[in-house]
């Protein structure tokens, strides 16, 4: 018996030592976790501290004329901590007291669920002690102004637990306005083009670091612990906005109303080489145009006709002819080799060589060059390499095509018939940019320049580094071929035999050259039915003093009605330059009539254009309107009165502006940034709108405008 109980003293005491092992196991935990539990919980929060990237603010890209191309606006994502001391004091009354009113507001600012939805979520988050509970994310700066103010949130991050993360959005405020030249792609940064991928490493700036911590699954900003980014530089382009929208404009009206395939238009300055102007627009699978490859600098093609110039100054820089010689274009068909070479306009024999090229007689160039580089055709492409066709144009942003083609007599593909061809431009590849540096070269008295695209580089308005205009080649020829040349060049404007006569304008000169070639359609060859037509037109203006080259290259579809370089790019090239002359050279002063005019015009605009046009034309306005950006303009009597549109026009919210009597750009620009998509038809003014002005919509809806 005394081992029984000795053995039962002994389970009994390891059994009483385990239960009190226990308590004390469990005493401990209940006073880690309670009582010192806030201290562990910052000891393991501090053992996830890490630096995270900051973003630097993203340069701006300039138009030389100072409008703003490509911008960063700021975006604001919104989180709240829960756990802030400054909420949860005093049994979270701050929060319980602040919720209803928080959660009204939010409903009114953002629109996107009701008052209770707002204040069951914030209610749950706070029961939980979310440590970085997500609010909203990419909201504007105009929600976040208001945001600012309101309850629980002014009273600061410490006191409300809300965190405001800033960061930036990039846009295009222009849109489609030289959108493949400046390269923005809103969706992936790393899908930029153009400028914006060319000068990257400038506009991005230098990333800096956030100090934060790792708390209930996110990361969580640690105030004071922040490297400050340095911020990107400004890019200013050699693009001129008025040019820019002017080239636009005009190759939109013609690709539209010839149903064309897509087509660029490029301007120039003759003497420094800066590009003002490049304009690219193709035809979308809807029937619409946007700016989807840049087909003036990566898009090769044979050019046609306006490479005869390139031949002209050949034979002519080799003495073998001159511009009175007289050559038999032989009724405007000849077979060369087993090939016939036709004239477009049959029925010309004894001519000129000035008026051949006027007429842009591919007989009278192909039997010129067949004649004197048949058996020498390296003397030939050697002029060619020295006119930079075959050669990248070196123009400050790529273009995927590479390099153009200039065939050389060791070639695969080359034949007794490719001297013939290539002098009236087959059989080479180049892109409208090279064209349009011979002519440029021409024009500038035979110094050929590189073409460029930006003027300076700036940091906070202060300029770090200027591009000046670069010669690639100091004289691409002698005086006299030079002399020759612009008279060839004229006589296609001013002749009435010229291709281009048509085009003739008596306030000032113009000289160029046009191009119809014949293209393959889907690579079925050239055979009848399967051809269409590329339309080109390069000249300089005004003749005597040239201040800008335009180069416009369209290729035409199987249902366009016009095809001729003349009807199709010579009619975009003289819009083009008619308002440019008019707006920057023209030495006439427009006056405005004195006559008082009753009649009362509607108009609506942005308040600086209105501001920037009445003070040109000396008319005299008055702005009414206290605040925004948007005008309703009435015309009466000779004078301009601005008032606030009867419409909020407004970019934060969903109601819809009011856009009848708006131009399209404007119109577009207003709605696309208050995010409905639009679709338009007709030319104009808008005189119609699906949703009705003043009506909400919803994000993304389509509107439908009707131009008059």
């Amino acid at each position: 018996m005394d081992i029984k109980k000795d053995i039962l003293w002994r389970v009994y005491l390891c059994f009483l030592g385990m239960i009190l092992l226990g308590a004390v196991v469990i005493g401990k935990a209940f006073y880690i976790q309670r009582i010192q539990g806030k201290y562990w919980r910052s000891m393991g929060d501090s053992l996830h501290l890490k630096y995270l990237p900051v973003e630097a603010a993203r340069g701006t890209i300039y138009s030389e004329d100072g409008n703003m191309l490509s911008t960063s606006v700021p975006i604001f994502d919104v989180f709240i901590d829960f756990g802030a001391e400054g909420l949860r004091e005093k049994g979270g009354k701050r929060f319980k007291d602040n919720v209803d009113s928080l959660s009204i507001s939010l409903a009114d600012l953002f629109k996107d669920k009701p008052a209770d939805d707002y204040k069951k979520e914030l209610q749950l988050a706070y029961a939980n002690e979310d440590r970085y509970y997500t609010l909203k994310k990419k909201i504007s700066f105009l929600q976040y102004q208001q945001l600012r103010d309101f309850p629980l949130v002014k009273l600061g991050r410490n006191k409300s637990g809300f965190i405001i993360d800033p960061r930036d959005k990039r846009i295009n405020p222009y849109v489609l306005l030289a959108n493949r030249t400046i390269g923005l792609s809103k969706d992936d940064a790393s899908k930029n083009v153009g400028l914006e991928q060319r000068y990257d490493s400038l506009l991005k700036g230098k990333t800096g670091q956030r100090l934060v911590r790792y708390i209930a699954g996110a990361y969580m900003p640690v105030d004071g612990g922040e490297v400050e980014p340095e911020n990107g530089k400004d890019v200013i382009s050699t693009l001129d906005t008025y040019i820019q929208d002017v080239a636009e404009s005009a190759l939109m009206k013609m690709l539209q109303g010839n149903n064309s395939l897509h087509g660029t238009a490029i301007v120039m300055e003759t003497n420094t080489g800066k590009i003002k102007a490049i304009a690219n627009l193709g035809k979308q699978s809807d029937g619409t145009y946007n700016e989807d490859l840049n087909y003036g600098i990566g898009k090769r093609t044979e050019p046609g006709s306006i490479f005869k110039l390139a031949t002209l100054l050949s034979l002519l820089e080799d003495k073998y002819v001159d511009i009175n010689s007289i050559v038999d274009c032989e009724g405007g068909v000849k077979d060369f080799y087993g090939l016939k070479i036709k004239d477009s306009h049959a029925g010309a024999h004894q001519i000129t060589v000035k008026d051949a090229f006027a007429r842009s007689s591919n007989v009278a160039f192909a039997k010129l060059a067949d004649q004197y580089y048949h058996e020498q055709p390296s003397k030939f492409i050697d002029h060619l390499h020295q006119l930079r066709l075959d050669t990248l144009t070196g123009v400050d942003i790529t273009a995927a095509s590479g390099f153009p083609v200039i065939k050389k007599a060791s070639s695969k593909s080359w034949s007794a018939t490719t001297i013939p061809f290539m002098a009236h431009g087959y059989e080479e590849l180049v892109t409208p940019l090279n064209m349009l540096m011979l002519y440029n070269a021409v024009a500038n008295n035979g110094k050929m320049m590189q073409p460029y695209l930006v003027s300076s580089i700036k940091d906070h308005g202060v300029e770090v580094r200027a591009i000046q205009p670069k010669v690639l080649v100091e004289k691409i020829c002698s005086d006299v071929t030079l002399a020759q040349l612009k008279e060839c060049l004229l006589a296609v404007v001013d002749s009435v035999h010229g291709t281009a006569h048509k085009i003739k304008d008596t306030s000032y000169a113009i000289a160029g050259k046009t191009g119809t070639a014949v293209t393959a359609l889907d690579n079925k060859g050239y055979n009848k039915g399967n051809k269409i037509y590329q339309a080109s037109f390069i000249g300089y203006f005004p003749a005597a003093q040239p201040k800008y080259t335009i180069a416009v290259v369209i290729q035409n579809s199987p249902e366009s009605h016009l095809i001729y370089g003349a009807d199709v790019s010579g009619t975009v090239f003289k819009e083009i330059s008619d308002k440019i002359y008019a707006r920057y050279l023209s030495t006439k002063k427009y006056t405005a009539s004195n006559t008082a005019d009753s009649a009362r015009y509607n108009y609506y605009g942005i308040k600086n254009d209105w501001n920037s046009i009445f003070s040109l034309l000396k008319v005299p306005y008055t702005d009414s309107a206290s605040s925004g950006y948007w005008r309703q303009l009435q015309l009466k009597n000779n004078a301009g009165i601005l008032n606030t549109p009867l419409v909020s026009m407004s970019r934060s919210g969903s109601v819809t502006p009011n856009v009848v009597g708006m131009g399209l750009k404007d119109a577009v620009y207003l709605l696309e940034n208050s995010g409905l998509k639009v679709t338009a038809s007709g030319r104009g003014r808008v005189m119609n709108q699906s949703v009705a002005a003043g009506t909400n919509f919803k994000k993304a809806q389509t509107i439908s405008l009707i131009l008059n």
